[in-house]
Order: C-alpha cells, then sequence, then structure tokens
C-alpha cells in the first residue's frame, strides 16, 4: 500500500482519541514503519535490501510505540493505538505490497521472512478500492466529528476543508 492509505487508515484508527496531538501520533506511528524506506537514499540495491527490514519488526515497533506513548498526552491509550497502527501498516503490506516483498519482523535476531502467497500488486485494484474507502471515511470524519485527515497538517486548512464538506452534505451555512 501507498504511504497515504497508511496514513489514513492509522488516522481513522485514531478517531476514539480526544486530542489531535494523540491522533497525530498514532498517524505517525502508522507510516513509521516506512522509515526504511529512506534506504533508497544509498541507491536501488540498498532499498531492496533494507526495505521491509530495519523498521518493519517488532523493534521498530517497540521504539516507534515508546516515543508515542512519551509525547501523548492519554498515554495508554496511544501505546495500544501505536502498536495496532503500526501492525496494521505490517499487515497491509503483507497482502498489498507485491509479490517478492516479505516482511523480517524479527529482525535483528532472525532473518526468517514473512510472507503471504496470494499478495496482491502495489497498483492492484484492491489496493485502489482500499484507498478511495480510507479516503471517503476520513472525508466523513468531518460530518461526525467536525474533522478529516488534513488536520495533521493544518487546524485552519482542515476547518476550511470540515466547513466545506458540512456546507455540501449537511446543509450547513459557510
Amino acid at each position: 500500500m501507498n504511504p497515504i492509505v497508511h496514513a489514513e487508515l492509522s488516522w481513522l484508527m485514531s478517531q476514539a482519541l480526544p486530542e489531535r496531538r494523540d491522533r497525530i501520533l498514532v498517524t505517525l506511528a502508522g507510516l513509521s514503519p516506512d522509515l526504511d524506506g529512506l534506504s533508497l537514499l544509498g541507491g536501488v540495491d540498498m532499498y531492496g535490501r533494507y526495505h521491509h527490514v530495519l523498521s518493519h519488526g517488532y523493534v521498530g515497533a517497540l521504539a516507534v510505540a515508546a516515543v508515542c506513548t512519551a509525547l501523548a498526552r492519554r498515554r495508554g491509550a496511544v501505546a495500544l493505538l501505536s502498536l495496532a497502527a503500526f501492525h496494521l501498516h505490517l499487515l497491509c503490506d503483507l497482502v498489498g505490497s507485491g509479490p517478492g516483498w516479505p516482511l523480517h519482523y524479527f529482525w535483528p535476531t532472525s532473518m526468517r521472512e514473512w510472507f503471504w502467497e496470494g499478495q496482491w500488486d502495489l497498483a492492484s485494484w484492491q489496493n485502489s478500492l482500499i484507498g478511495m474507502a480510507a479516503t471517503a471515511a476520513c472525508l466523513a470524519c468531518a460530518l461526525r466529528w467536525r474533522r478529516t485527515i488534513v488536520e495533521v497538517f493544518s487546524v485552519r486548512w482542515d476547518a476550511e476543508v470540515t466547513r466545506a464538506l458540512r456546507a455540501r452534505f449537511l446543509g450547513e451555512s459557510t
């Protein structure tokens, strides 16, 4: 799956949290496994060797959960949701990153590969459908909670998007 969908799914998981800061932390936790994608800066060979290895495992999950928990207001909830968002990312990668992209969950203690024979391609209809549904759900949050995933970037922009969506779908005046 692409990073936008990972972010959307993680943000959706965080909706029970009342504070924006905590929702952003959970969203970042769901994106964090792809930090090992920065290995591309070392070239295609390095990317092929280290993506889905360095931060797609239990060490990354524990480190990310610790950082998110330390920065959170509701520490217990953020700890659990950060771990859940991190592992949802791994599950999505396991099924939707394409054949030939195993996970190395137990790295650095083991290089055992985790994969699923039915992995669909990154550009599959399944990933597209999940992406469209996640985007629609993120925008629908404007109708119930008066916020969208845009809050991750800007409160002001989010207010404008929310205002426009509520005007369009609920008939609220602008």
